[in-house]
């Protein structure tokens, strides 16, 4: 499989009364052809503005990407003026957003927005247009498409209205599919159909994709591979089995241990403590180690860098042999 998608050095910057927050400080990342990568944190973690960043929709005039790059087939999707953008982006590269209440137009109907995609990527005509929406409604398992598509987002079901937004992004057939959340506060059982649907339409298609989550049960089902943020960094990057087998970082541990267990004994959920630090006042060193139980003197000190540690493994933690010996 060929290097897809390459996230080198990312910041992100967004301008506040109280100064300029770095929401995303020198993320580095890859997908390949036909993977699934999970991005996995805790909410303020950089995971969808680094999303938004590939889709080249960060919020301006107050959020800029300051530093960095982002190779889509080797080609830098900074240096790509807005027109250039558009043409790639629901083409090659599409997004299901967090909540598709607020992400699809309410005042058109769901065969129309699908449509636009495609007339406008296709260079189909209405009626061409009309008849692939339909099919694409079928295809994400939508009942009754052809009434479907002439309904409008608040006609239907939270469920039917997350397959709306998948069929959208799927569409134009693209290589990369970023899922926001997907899918979020659904009943569990649209959940699962949703999740099989998005595996099923990757083995077809081939399309890669992004996952932004925090749930790790999806993770787990889900991914190939799993990056690990936390304030704006990754912090761990590995294949999924060996990451929930063994984590490497005190703060993949801890959300591991958050996990409920049903088998065996009944315990007290873990918790980590503390929260997520104020970007504009992180702490020095690692920023993790005022809520990490094995902070050592370093810690406190010296941010680590994303090292290697074993073999597809990297994670950002003075306590691990490799990055010690570098500190040393």
């Amino acid at each position: 499989m060929g290097r897809l998608l390459e996230i080198s050095d990312l910041h992100v910057g967004f301008r506040t009364e109280d100064g300029v927050v770095q929401a995303v400080r020198g993320v580095d990342m890859s997908i390949d052809d036909g993977d699934v990568l999970a991005v996995v944190g805790e909410s303020g973690s950089g995971k969808s503005v680094t999303s938004l960043s590939v889709m080249g929709l960060v919020p301006r005039p107050h959020g800029k990407v300051t530093a960095g790059e982002i190779l889509f087939e080797g080609e830098d999707l900074l240096k790509k003026s807005d027109f250039q953008i558009r043409k790639i982006r629901g083409k090659d590269i599409s997004m299901i957003f967090q909540e598709p209440m607020t992400s699809l137009n309410p005042v058109y109907t769901c065969g129309d927005q699908i449509a636009e995609s495609i007339r406008l990527h296709e260079g189909k005509s209405a009626k061409e247009a009309m008849e692939k929406a339909v099919e694409m409604l079928r295809q994400v398992g939508i009942p009754m498409p052809e009434q479907r598509v002439h309904q409008y987002p608040s006609q239907l079901s939270g469920g039917m209205r997350q397959r709306v937004m998948i069929a959208m992004a799927l569409a134009c057939s693209p290589e990369l599919l970023i899922a926001d959340e997907t899918p979020p506060a659904l009943d569990v059982t649209i959940q699962a159909q949703i999740l099989e649907l998005m595996k099923k339409l990757k083995d077809e298609i081939g399309t890669a994709i992004m996952l932004i989550t925090h749930d790790l049960a999806v993770t787990a089902e889900m991914a190939d591979r799993v990056v690990v943020m936390y304030a704006g960094k990754v912090v761990e990057e590995a294949p999924v089995s060996p990451l929930f087998r063994k984590p490497l970082h005190p703060y993949t541990e801890g959300l591991m241990m958050s996990i409920p267990h049903l088998e065996g004994k009944r315990r007290r959920l873990h918790v980590i403590d503390g929260t997520i630090p104020n970007p504009l006042e992180l702490p020095p060193g690692c920023r993790f180690n005022p809520r990490c139980p094995y902070a050592e003197e370093i810690c406190r000190q010296k941010e680590p860098p994303l090292m290697a540690v074993e073999t597809g493994r990297r994670a950002a933690c003075w306590l691990r042999g490799t990055a010690r010996r570098a500190a040393s």
